[in-house]
């Protein structure tokens, strides 16, 4: 048997490992078993609700264990679970649940006030969840407890499922209105087969391929625990954080704050054994590094020793940051290079292998073309744009435009093309430029924010950055940073002018920096380039 559907593999791994940890989420725990009970009852609800195959199944809920079970009881009926940013206020809910034709949204109590301001918006909308938490928010009206809605149903009994069915999952908009991004199932399970790479075991084809595999790291007692600490809301939480580990028969924790706390992440990490854990860049591994360094200046540092990989993907993990991370233990560092639309290369760091900040090895099935189609060749310093092979998306959800722009096939091999430029080095890895949408054009020369980000964050006195461009009646747009300094430092625009230039080429450097006391990002991690554009025009006026 192939493994062609996320629900058809896991309920495999249930009957093998049935007394394993499947889910976990502060005291809540639940092994493989209570995890394919549970959700085999919540698809039986949805169903007895009204809901049917390919129906769609917002998910408007912080990391918990019950966005990972209605995940998989989606997955069980055919249907696609829908991410929904728990940061949306009303317009952007309105516009995401109708854009992806919900008829049904689970939501935590603390954001039942949202849905109850727009629930009325949306004619398709026939069903609301409501998930406990700690602010023991009364049932909005029209709504049924989460717990109570499990209860009342029967298990949905096991069915032959298609590769073909479609999962589907949102964009984070932050360059543009969030688009959903639908995957063959088949095609997504089978690249989340990752972990297996990780741990130097070969891909499972078939079923059969992975039980025998499972059932070896079971006897072993090496079945991987996987912490996000990003939401699970975007594709490095969800996919890495929860798919890759379950799809080897392991176990994915969440941890019940809503807002990233690093020493009780670490305290997490040393109470349940974590042997993965899944960042997003400098936005985690800096926070997670001062938490170490204080606790180690105590005489209670925190433990990370079961800790044996950490995978960052989605914004920019500097190699110096790196370093100081392994100063606790050796891990493996895994630095992916990937977006909603595919994924594209990485990085590998250890204490006895230190990566380039921004140089990645190709995936397999990587390319980078030139406008032409042309493939870009090593060393030549041509500048191209990543094409993803392998696990490709079938399109964007209710756009053939987009979709026939960014999903092309190029001599006979399908692509996704996400926007990122590169160079190709002259060893075959890539260096990465950057985001063609967030590219700035001053006085005719592409320049990109990330590359200008790490210069600047080199000298010691930053924590962080982002950059934008700026409207100039000379260039068109001149380049602003926008950063905050390290605790108990001033930033000197002159001095971090001074020091972009050292790394990069004049015309790059940043005109002006605008010091702010926070550089504000997504939850996940991921730059906040509409808020840097709007706090530097702010300030320059």
């Amino acid at each position: 048997m192939l493994l062609n559907n996320y629900a058809s593999v896991w309920e495999t791994i249930s009957d093998i490992v049935p007394d394993r940890m499947a889910i976990v989420h502060g005291d809540s725990r639940r092994s493989w078993r209570e995890f394919e009970e549970r959700s085999s009852r919540l698809a039986g609800a949805f169903i007895k609700a009204g809901l049917k195959k390919d129906s769609k199944i917002g998910h408007y809920l912080y990391n918990c264990n019950e966005y990972i079970e209605s995940h998989f009881a989606a997955f069980k009926m055919q249907a696609s679970p829908i991410n929904v940013n728990y940061r949306y206020l009303e317009e952007e809910l309105v516009y995401l649940l109708e854009n992806s034709d919900s008829e049904a949204v689970l939501f935590h109590g603390r954001l039942a006030e949202r849905i109850s301001l727009v629930k009325d918006k949306l004619p398709k909308l026939k069903l609301l969840i409501q998930v406990e938490d700690d602010t023991n928010t009364p049932l909005i009206d029209g709504a049924v407890s989460f717990e109570s809605f499990l209860a009342d149903a029967e298990p949905m009994p096991r069915i032959e499922r298609s590769e073909d069915d479609i999962y589907m999952l949102y964009t984070g908009g932050t360059t543009g209105m969030p688009k959903g991004v639908m995957y063959r199932q088949g095609d997504h399970c089978k690249g989340m087969t990752l972990s297996y790479d990780f741990r130097g075991l070969k891909r499972p084809k078939t079923v059969e391929a992975m039980t025998e595999t499972i059932r070896a790291l079971e006897a072993k007692d090496a079945l991987p625990v996987s912490l996000a600490a990003c939401p699970l809301m975007h594709g490095t939480g969800i996919w890495v954080g929860v798919f890759a580990p379950l799809m080897i028969g392991g176990c994915a924790v969440t941890i019940p704050n809503i807002h990233f706390d690093a020493d009780v992440l670490l305290r997490e990490v040393t109470h349940n054994k974590v042997t993965d854990l899944i960042i997003v860049g400098d936005a985690f591994a800096k926070p997670l590094v001062k938490a170490l360094d204080a606790a180690a200046a105590t005489d209670k540092p925190h433990d990370i020793s079961s800790i044996s990989m950490i995978i960052s993907s989605g914004v920019m993990w500097t190699s110096e940051v790196k370093q100081q991370m392994l100063k606790y233990h050796d891990m493996m560092l895994v630095d992916a290079i990937g977006s909603t639309e595919g994924s594209m290369g990485r990085s590998i760091t250890s204490r006895n292998s230190e990566s380039k900040t921004a140089k990645f090895e190709m995936g397999q099935r990587t390319k980078v073309f030139n406008d032409n189609d042309e493939e870009v060749k090593a060393g030549s310093g041509e500048r191209g744009m990543i094409a993803a092979g392998g696990m490709v998306p079938v399109g964007y959800y209710k756009d053939p435009q987009k979709s026939a722009k960014t999903f092309r096939t190029i001599n006979g091999v399908p692509y996704s093309f996400p926007g990122d430029f590169a160079t190709v080095e002259a060893d075959g890895s890539i260096k990465l430029l950057g985001r063609g949408s967030v590219c700035i054009n001053s006085g005719g020369e592409k320049i990109f924010p990330e590359e200008v980000e790490e210069a600047v964050k080199r000298h010691s006195s930053v924590y962080d950055c982002l950059v934008v461009g700026v409207p100039d009646e000379k260039f068109g747009e001149k380049v602003i940073a926008v950063a905050s300094a390290q605790e108990g430092q001033t930033l000197n625009e002159v001095d971090l002018i001074f020091e972009a230039r050292k790394h990069i080429a004049g015309y790059k450097a940043p005109k002006q920096v605008i010091a702010v006391p926070q550089v504000k990002r997504a939850p996940n991690g991921k730059a906040d380039y509409k808020w840097a554009k709007a706090a530097a025009l702010e300030a320059l006026a």
